[in-house]
């Protein structure tokens, strides 16, 4: 199990905090995360995940049913950045 820093932007910072989405479509991965967010007020999020299959994490990146719960949580998916643990 590898541990992931994900950070990327959101149209709505309360919205993505209380959303359900991300739960059902890492938690199908066996993905577990910790949530984060700027105490500042910016859009800027962020994750702690224990990610067991990276590979399995990317494809599921690429399906629609990630596109959906990206659209839902307002995730500006160009702004993300993964960050392995060394």
């Amino acid at each position: 199990m590898a541990t992931y820093l994900i950070t990327h932007e959101v149209d709505d910072v309360e919205h993505w905090w209380n959303s359900p989405k991300r739960a059902e479509a890492f938690g199908s991965l066996g993905i577990a995360v910790r949530t984060f967010r700027d105490p500042a007020g910016s859009n800027k999020v962020g994750l702690l995940a224990e990610i067991p299959d990276l590979e399995a994490f990317e494809a599921f990146l690429k399906t629609d049913d990630a596109a959906e719960a990206i659209r839902h949580d307002g995730v500006r998916i160009a702004t993300m950045l993964l960050l392995a643990e060394s």
